[in-house]
């Protein structure tokens, strides 16, 4: 998918106002080129009525004239008056012959505009154009005169008044931008503010809050923002106090499965074993045939107590309150190295002192270190299993790594992760589950202590 360029709003905001104020420049700057091309063509057609006048003056000896054998036409009188730089003065008869011309001098090289000023500006204006007035003697046209400014003296003359608005649009503008932008940078700095807000309720920070701010729109955004996040922490506080139940329902239902396996089960399967040992006493006096299968009755017996006692240590561990987080989990981790038989070892390390721990962390840490060793053993079939526990400034963290199947659908999204993810949104913390830096998978778990701690439930009796 193509990405558009990303641009800071100060920025851009910034160069739309150099544009527009360089489109006023320009529009500005059009205006006294075409003011100065019309009033290069309203001198030159003024001019050219002046000495049409004159010129008819001459003919009808009404106006004096500078010698009394004056050839027709005579524009020596005229032209010390209305002669500049660039003009051309010129009397064409009626056979279009020019009977007289004078022209004055060229502009120098250092006063021609740039090439490409001068092409635009032939472009887009007629710097030749002649201007021609009619002389008429008592009804008779006797010829035409003409009037035309040097291209390259009109085009210095407009490049002269375009050069100063140039100039002024070279150190206004710059200047112009950098006002623009500071002003802007310190109109726009709240959103630095606004946006940290929601940095911070992105990392599950709820307490953050906005401060007033003068801007109407800014001020709207921020009660927006304000309620949202209270609203935000109060359905998530709700959340966790109804999880929180819920998995203190699940173990009190733990418990009493727990109860009934080992006061119902339990007592039937020692009762089999009692009778099969019975069974063999009768059998070795009566019939001995029949003292394999007592025995074979006997070892299945064993066998499902064995299996029994484990499911009861699963569903009611050792009570974390009486013998303390470490040992619990130590005991734990000792119960895993020894029904694994050296085919996953599992490890642990401390770091800090968890005696003060309130009693609803210790007991969720536990049963989230007893559901990722469950699937670390069976579902990802790791041969190594480290765990670290490690208490920082105002929160617990967790560290479990193996090296078994990191892509394996059950570890990643069975009910034991689900449950992992209960208990630690409870204690509004935070849990991820990625693959290891060197395979096998990386489960981390924090916990904050200052929030963490939830009200005691009571427990069933």
């Amino acid at each position: 998918m193509w990405n558009r360029p990303r641009f800071d709003l100060k920025v851009r905001l910034t160069l739309r106002v150099a544009a527009i104020s360089a489109a006023c420049f320009a529009a500005i700057s059009a205006y006294f080129l075409v003011t100065a091309d019309r009033a290069a063509h309203a001198r030159i057609d003024g001019i050219a009525a002046i000495v049409a006048k004159t010129l008819e003056l001459q003919q009808g000896k009404i106006q004096w004239v500078a010698s009394p054998r004056s050839d027709f036409p005579n524009l020596d009188p005229v032209s010390a008056y209305v002669m500049t730089p660039g003009l051309c003065l010129a009397f064409r008869g009626t056979s279009g012959d020019m009977l007289q011309r004078f022209c004055s001098g060229a502009p120098s090289p250092a006063d021609l505009p740039p090439q490409a000023f001068a092409a635009f500006y032939r472009g887009m204006f007629d710097p030749g154009r002649e201007a021609a007035r009619p002389v008429v003697v008592r009804g008779a046209k006797l010829g035409d005169v003409v009037v035309s400014v040097d291209p390259a003296v009109q085009t210095a003359e407009a490049w002269h008044e375009a050069g100063r608005l140039m100039i002024a649009l070279a150190i206004a503008l710059p200047l112009l931008c950098a006002l623009v932008y500071a002003v802007l940078a310190r109109a726009l700095r709240p959103t630095r503010m606004i946006r940290n807000g929601l940095e911070r309720i992105a990392a599950n920070d709820l307490s953050a809050r906005l401060p007033p701010f003068d801007l109407a729109e800014l001020s709207a955004i921020r009660d927006v923002f304000n309620h949202l996040a209270e609203s935000l922490d109060t359905a998530l506080a709700e959340r966790a106090e109804l999880t929180r139940k819920l998995i203190a329902l699940q173990d009190e239902e733990r418990r009493h499965l727990a109860r009934e396996l080992h006061d119902e089960f339990g007592q039937s399967l020692a009762a089999i074993r009692a009778l099969a040992s019975s069974a063999r006493t009768t059998a070795a006096q009566e019939c001995p045939s029949l003292l394999s299968e007592c025995d074979g009755i006997a070892r299945t017996a064993t066998g499902m107590m064995e299996m029994l006692r484990g499911t009861l240590f699963r569903l009611r561990p050792p009570d974390v309150e009486e013998l303390g987080l470490v040992a619990s989990l130590e005991g734990l981790v000792a119960g895993w190295n020894g029904r694994s038989r050296g085919e996953t070892r599992f490890s642990i390390r401390f770091d800090g002192a968890f005696e003060t721990l309130p009693a609803a962390i210790s007991d969720n840490l536990y049963r989230i270190v007893q559901e990722a060793l469950t699937n670390a053993a069976k579902h990802a079939g790791a041969t190594r299993v480290s765990l670290e526990l490690a208490m920082r400034a105002g929160e617990i963290a967790l560290a479990i790594d193996d090296d078994g199947r990191s892509n394996d659908p059950a570890a990643k999204s069975g009910m034991g992760l689900l449950g992992m993810r209960e208990r630690v949104a409870a204690l509004r913390g935070q849990l991820s589950f990625e693959t290891g830096s060197n395979g096998g998978s990386a489960l981390r778990v924090v916990i904050p202590i200052s929030t963490a701690d939830p009200p005691v439930l009571e427990r069933a009796a």
